[in-house]
């Protein structure tokens, strides 16, 4: 019988898999440089890594989520280190200030094509695990919080979310004002553009030399690499 996948044996098989991969070789990456497509192929490897093993459920492409499970609730992402960033389904204004509403997987790696052999080598030279409490705007999340420090008022709160063009009609960012007076959002680790869908940047995460609550590394990328 298979096991219950949960949050800590989830992190557990997050390691296991960036060493196991970083070991690897893939015939059918080699020359692909479309980062969804990569992303979309190791994502798929992990998730049947973990379907071999566990009892979980597999979100559809409807519902956005990885790993839906109320005891889970974690998407995926796999971005390269050149670039670490990814989308994500836009809800509500309320994800950049408050979170996603969900946890984040994040795997970021370095692909080497090798010509003689027509192969790829995937190392993986960071991964973590971040929690739905976290997965906020850094920088819009530090100034919301010093705002509230400083005794900021309701009009004080709309003018900034005005000015930082979060999009939201006036009667949600009165909403959000409101929320954020009666309890400030947790200091965030993202990077969240707005767009359409949010467009979500991950160096914050990659260059992370403390520790911090919520943002579990589980490989750590050092200075030189």
């Amino acid at each position: 019988m298979k096991q219950i996948l949960t949050i800590p044996v989830l992190i557990k098989e997050a390691q296991k898999f960036c060493i196991s991969e970083s070991k690897s070789v893939i015939k059918e990456l080699f020359g692909i440089t479309d980062g969804k497509a990569i992303g979309t192929y190791m994502e798929h490897r992990f998730k049947q890594r973990l379907l071999d093993k566990y009892e979980l459920l597999i979100g559809s492409s409807a519902n956005g989520i990885d790993l839906p499970s109320d005891d889970i609730l974690t998407d995926i992402k796999v971005t390269s280190i050149k670039q670490p960033q990814s989308s994500c389904p836009f809800k509500s204004a309320y994800q950049k200030i408050f979170g996603l509403g969900y946890n984040l997987l994040l795997f970021v790696y370095d692909k080497i094509d090798d010509p003689i052999s027509v192969t790829s080598n995937l190392q993986f030279v960071s991964c973590a695990f971040i929690s739905k409490e976290r997965t906020a705007d850094y920088s819009t999340t530090y100034r919301l919080r010093q705002m509230v420090s400083d005794k900021a008022n309701l009009n004080d709160i709309i003018s900034y979310l005005s000015d930082k063009n979060i999009p939201a009609d006036e009667i949600t960012l009165e909403k959000l004002a409101h929320q954020i007076l009666i309890s400030p959002p947790e200091q965030g680790i993202l990077t969240i553009s707005n767009a359409l869908q949010w467009r979500l940047q991950y160096q914050r995460i990659v260059d992370l030399e403390e520790d911090i609550s919520g943002v579990t590394q589980i490989v750590k990328r050092t200075r030189n690499q």
